[in-house]
């Protein structure tokens, strides 16, 4: 194999670095980060400047960031503590989503777009929750009616998206097997999740409880040890890592649920969010088919989709009106309609799949690129929030930008 291109990875690094800074260099103007990653990655790109490009180091460790985005997924069901109301009025809208999705996608299928129906369907029904809370914090409206039909909107089209991509994009054994081999492997994790609750042996706790500050950082190993070995077991089932990845989340997460493990979630998310995250939507820049986009139909595949991300995903706000009025649910509309990361992770996932087209998946990420620069800001103004409170950074908005 051929040795490391150093001089890629350093720039890549280096244009994560530079996108942490850009994205908030203005104060009343905060760009999501995740965007200016991947404008980044275009412009060092081969199809830009082509200063840098990927090579078999550099996908290892942007797999290992997709592996951590799904992994802070699961980490952010259990801690934004999400009333159980909120939650069933999230998977229904998710299902209306999934719905009017398939129908869009098999529509979309049939009139010559390069894709499966099913995966445009499911990639339009996502809501990108780790993008909108910081939003929501800043806007002061993250414990409001609003913040509330916000988050369990945003944990249904994060979690459900991530369980159909898994199973059906491997498409091993055939969809009965694989639903019963996803209740096994639901079965597993709860059992692994009821194991590390209630199995804590004295001597283990107090070396976990020592090392947090110290060159050990046992809890943070062992995090990362059950991250990867339930990756290895999706894989090794015939399900997709970021099923894993996201079953880890949830699991870890419950065994951090109390004020010991905010600590072991900062180092955590120093390791995902500071090194491997941004280097995956850095790498997604450098591996864009910018041409793709830039042409007619790219550009109004791209509007079709954009258009189609408000009407699928946001018909999820309709059993939300009586409760949040008319004026509400519209912005809860351009809040759930907001999505990049898991659709760029299902882009990349059904592009390795041939499932979907590269030049689909171009306008595709665009289209979500685009929604979530502008939807979150017109949801904010029509929630009321004043122009200070949607941009001035806050305490509780320094992580989870994706």
């Amino acid at each position: 194999m051929a040795p490391p291109d150093l001089g890629s990875l350093v720039l890549v690094l280096a244009a994560s670095t530079v996108a942490a800074i850009v994205a908030r260099m203005h104060r009343r103007l905060i760009l999501p980060t995740v965007v200016v990653e991947i404008v980044l990655g275009i412009l060092i790109g081969p199809e830009a400047l082509g200063f840098a490009e990927s090579d078999p180091y550099i996908e290892f460790l942007s797999t290992m960031g997709l592996v951590f985005l799904f992994f802070f997924a699961g980490l952010e069901v259990v801690e934004k503590r999400v009333p159980r109301r909120a939650l069933g009025l999230g998977a229904a809208g998710w299902a209306m989503s999934l719905a009017i999705g398939l129908t869009a996608g098999t529509i979309l299928e049939e009139s010559g777009v390069d894709a499966e129906g099913w995966v445009l369907g499911v990639a339009l029904a996502t809501t990108a929750l780790g993008t909108l809370v910081p939003i929501l914090s800043d806007a002061r409206l993250l414990g409001t009616p609003l913040g509330t039909a916000v988050l369990g909107n945003g944990v249904a089209g994060e979690f459900w998206p991530i369980v159909v991509i898994s199973v059906f994009l491997t498409g091993v054994y055939g969809s009965v097997a694989e639903v019963l081999l996803l209740v096994g492997f639901g079965v597993l994790v709860a059992l692994a999740g009821w194991t590390a609750l209630r199995a804590r042996p004295p001597t283990v706790v107090r070396v976990l409880q020592e090392t947090v500050h110290t060159t050990g950082q046992a809890a943070v190993r062992l995090s990362i040890l059950v991250l990867a070995a339930l990756v290895l077991l999706a894989r090794d089932v015939g399900f997709d890592f970021v099923l894993g990845a996201f079953a880890a989340g949830l699991v870890i997460g419950l065994v951090l649920d109390d004020p010991d493990g905010k600590v072991v979630r900062v180092r955590l998310e120093g390791i995902g969010f500071g090194f491997l995250i941004p280097i995956y939507f850095v790498t997604t820049g450098l591996d864009f088919d910018v041409d793709s986009l830039l042409t007619v139909s790219g550009l109004a595949l791209a509007a079709v989709f954009l258009a189609l991300l408000f009407v699928i995903r946001g018909s999820a706000s309709l059993l939300w009106r009586r409760e949040l009025g008319p004026k509400r649910t519209l912005s809860l509309t351009f809040f759930v309609a907001t999505g990049l990361p898991l659709i760029v992770a299902i882009v990349d996932i059904g592009t390795d799949r041939g499932a979907i087209d590269a030049d689909v998946g171009a306008s595709l990420v665009g289209a979500g690129m685009i929604s979530v620069l502008v939807y979150p800001f017109v949801a904010t103004r029509l929630a009321g929030a004043s122009t200070v409170a949607a941009h001035t950074p806050s305490p509780a908005s320094d992580v989870s930008e994706y």
